[in-house]
């Protein structure tokens, strides 16, 4: 098994360390399911450096990590390597913060289906999140063999997602697929992200040309598919490009959104150096491009309602003592887990 396939590059492995790299295909929990030059094999956390030391990240889907390999049971993974993308939502869960959702992916695959789940405000967020992961953002509209005319949907996608490639294609008629060609190349891995039923299964299923993944039925109120995915999995086509397919998830919190904010509003902050005062807070101050812009109707109220309903959500952006406060907390309280653990015999070193 060549893992140079699964998109690792040699110049990744860092310097005076050993293990076996590896990457992680799919999360249980615990328990990690490893592609590496030993073919496919499993996984788990070494205690003392992830639960007790916290010296490394801890890995998600599409990591590449180092290992200690072992042919006959769980291999002990060592050490998360850097990461070129990474996705993170806020965890659900109130008090642990970060939630990561995949790493190591070239593109985005920014998914709503044309009938029923067509959602700008929904747009603009996974948008938001997409530039801050430091891969490329691609709207992918669904479901267009289900609607007669979706020019409408189209233009308002490319207003909200400026520069940013916009598809109309149908999973079951084959429409449009053709137009994704130029992201579908070998060693190449794109993340799935989109709300349950929007088809992502079936898009995985497509572009494979046969079924790999199992679709839930159509649900007859909406016309949504229920979505099957339990777990954050990367899937290696025939054509040797990767998915990296998520769980449709009810709540995508903000978490550090300092760059993607500003790419997904690029046009909103352009007006931010054109106030007469630099500390201009966009309200009542004499002289406020933004407010002079929204009065014009160059920028949309809509629009900067939904810029400022973000910012607010960015936990990190706008209150990173409370977050690192969250974080000590949260280490804290695994550190301790991780010890009671390791006392019982919970663990293998």
């Amino acid at each position: 098994m060549n893992l140079v396939d699964y998109g690792f590059i040699p110049s990744m492995m860092p310097e005076d360390v050993s293990g076996t790299p590896a990457r992680i295909t799919a999360v249980y929990k615990e328990r990690y399911e490893l592609i590496c030059e030993y073919g496919h094999t499993f996984g788990r956390l070494k205690t003392s450096i992830y639960y007790l030391g916290g010296l490394e990240d801890f890995p998600t889907t599409g990591d590449f990590v180092l290992v200690n390999y072992n042919p006959s049971g769980d291999s002990q993974i060592i050490k998360t390597l850097k990461r070129k993308s990474f996705f993170s939502r806020r965890d659900p869960t109130p008090g642990r913060g970060e939630q990561a959702v995949a790493a190591n992916f070239d593109y985005v695959f920014i998914m709503q289906s044309l009938n029923f789940n067509f959602n700008l405000k929904r747009l603009e967020r996974y948008l938001t999140l997409a530039w801050q992961s430091g891969a490329v953002p691609v709207v992918i509209l669904t479901k267009a063999d289900l609607v007669e005319d979706y020019s409408e949907q189209m233009r308002a996608s490319q207003k909200v997602a400026a520069g940013v490639g916009v598809y109309a294609i149908s999973a079951i008629t084959g429409f449009g697929l053709d137009t994704l060609k130029d992201y579908l190349k070998p060693r190449k891995t794109i993340v799935f992200l989109g709300s349950s039923g929007v088809g992502k299964s079936s898009l995985v299923n497509a572009l494979a040309g046969q079924e790999i993944m199992a679709i839930g039925d159509i649900r007859e109120d909406d016309s949504r598919g229920r979505h099957t995915t339990t777990h954050r999995q990367l899937i290696m086509l025939p054509s040797g490009v990767m998915i990296i397919d998520t769980p449709g998830m009810r709540e995508l919190g903000m978490w550090d959104v300092s760059t993607g904010l500003g790419e997904a509003f690029s046009d909103v902050e352009s007006f931010f150096g054109r106030c007469k005062f630099s500390d201009c807070r966009h309200q009542t101050e004499p002289g406020c491009a933004v407010r002079a812009a929204i009065k014009s109707g160059e920028l949309s109220s809509e629009r900067w309602d939904s810029y400022l309903k973000l910012k607010r959500e960015a936990k990190f952006s706008d209150n990173k003592e409370g977050y690192l406060r969250q974080k000590q907390q949260w280490h804290k309280e695994l550190a301790k887990w991780g010890k009671q653990m390791k006392k019982n015999g919970g663990f293998k070193k």
